[in-house]
């Protein structure tokens, strides 16, 4: 791990935070019963990241830079994306008695993250030329 990494890593979470923010403030309207901010925000960065990793892949037709494919799918999607939110969110939702509205959100965030980051790579795989792979080295998949 470089000091360069380090700072594209940070460059994107700083990005990616700020994406964060405005969709959950934009979301606030629709948010009533459920947190859509929330919903929404891990649907999309779970597109992105499949999209993204598939599509640039190194021996694939749209290859990029490692440094920006760390930035993409480490640095803007790991501070896009809002698994300990979504958690908390869920706890508060079992803690005032909303059981059903906890299960719904459990059940609509992880059911439709996996088939938005499935739909990104199947789109980037057609795209790309049939590529199998999404992620390139271990701290891509952490991301």
């Amino acid at each position: 791990m470089s000091f360069t990494s380090c700072l594209i890593i940070m460059l994107g979470g700083a990005l990616g935070t700020l994406m964060r923010y405005t969709v959950s403030m934009l979301a606030l309207p629709i948010s009533g019963d459920l947190p859509w901010g929330t919903i929404i925000i891990n649907i999309t960065g779970s597109f992105i990241i499949g999209f993204f990793g598939t599509l640039t892949l190194a021996h694939g037709r749209y290859p990029v830079p490692e440094e920006l494919r760390i930035f993409v799918m480490v640095g803007i999607c790991g501070g896009y994306t809002t698994f300990s939110a979504f958690s908390l969110q869920t706890l508060d939702l079992l803690r005032s008695g909303s059981v059903t509205r906890a299960a719904m959100n459990i059940i609509l965030s992880i059911t439709l993250c996996i088939l938005a980051v499935a739909a990104g790579h199947y789109i980037a795989a057609y795209l790309n030329g049939g590529a199998e792979q999404i992620a390139q080295t271990t701290l891509e998949e952490d991301a």
